[in-house]
């Protein structure tokens, strides 16, 4: 497989990508149960002249390098994700487009679930750190995104901290995920209720650098009797959250005072 082909996994995935991109696909194998679910793209394919075929499971799982692979496999052309500039900011709070941005997050399942959750909402962008330690876009991701890569754009950041200030000029709420305290800034009433959620790295949660990029925090109230959530989990339950009360500030004469779900510092 060729440095630019990445593999997609899984038959939700496999048939968001062959929505969204079906030239982008150059190979499709499956298992014979998949076999009957697939006719059109296997029809595409062979009117494009490009390789698919019914194999073994031995087979698909070594095409996969997984034994995750959902009876069908798409070996597919990756195109590098945008970089997101501040006048892009600016068109998407225009917009009331509101995205997510990932510090660090080091899991590509992590990575993958968030992205399902954002494209179950609507929300239409997730914006990821350059670094090297974050978690990019790859079989693991989409194949627990289950079609999510394909309804939401991945944009890559070199660095987050400016980002974010772009965002908050631009007039996003940028709200930062606080493991404990809800800490420092509240809500501006004259942002029209745009927001951006920060995630933290797995164990080190959001950098200092970070921190101080956002306008404000959220803490997702809980037992007590373990730490923390997955970030994934996480993320879940405040972009539920965030979507519910930009909702509710939308709407003429309404107050903002739904369930609390999160608290906001």
């Amino acid at each position: 497989m060729k440095d630019t082909e990445i593999t997609i996994c899984g038959l939700a995935a496999v048939r968001a990508r062959f929505q969204r991109d079906p030239d982008s696909i150059v190979r499709l194998f499956f298992d014979l149960p998949r076999s009957k679910k697939i006719g059109p793209m296997c029809s595409a394919m062979a009117a494009a002249r490009k390789v698919y075929r019914c194999v073994e499971p031995a087979e698909l799982e070594k095409i996969a390098g997984s034994v995750h692979h959902g009876g069908v496999v798409a070996v597919v052309e990756d195109t590098p994700p945008p970089a997101p500039t501040p006048e892009d900011a600016a068109v998407w709070c225009r917009r009331n487009e509101n995205l997510v941005v990932l510090d660090r997050i080091g899991n590509a399942h992590n990575l993958g679930a968030i992205v399902r959750t954002a494209a179950y909402f609507g929300v239409p962008r997730i914006v990821i750190s350059g670094e090297a330690e974050s978690a990019r876009p790859g079989a693991a991701a989409y194949r627990v995104a289950e079609g999510g890569m394909d309804a939401v754009e991945i944009c890559v950041t070199p660095s987050i901290p400016p980002f974010l200030r772009a965002l908050a000029t631009a007039g996003f709420d940028v709200v930062g995920a606080a493991t404990r305290g809800g800490a420092a800034g509240a809500p501006r009433d004259n942002r029209g209720g745009t927001w951006a959620l920060v995630l933290g790295n797995e164990e080190h949660g959001l950098s200092p650098s970070v921190e101080k990029a956002c306008t404000r925090f959220v803490t997702i109230p809980g037992s007590g009797l373990v730490e923390s959530l997955n970030v994934s989990a996480a993320a879940a339950i405040l972009i539920h959250d965030l979507c519910l009360r930009a909702e509710a500030r939308r709407k003429p004469g309404a107050r903002n005072d739904l369930p609390p779900g999160a608290s906001a510092g």
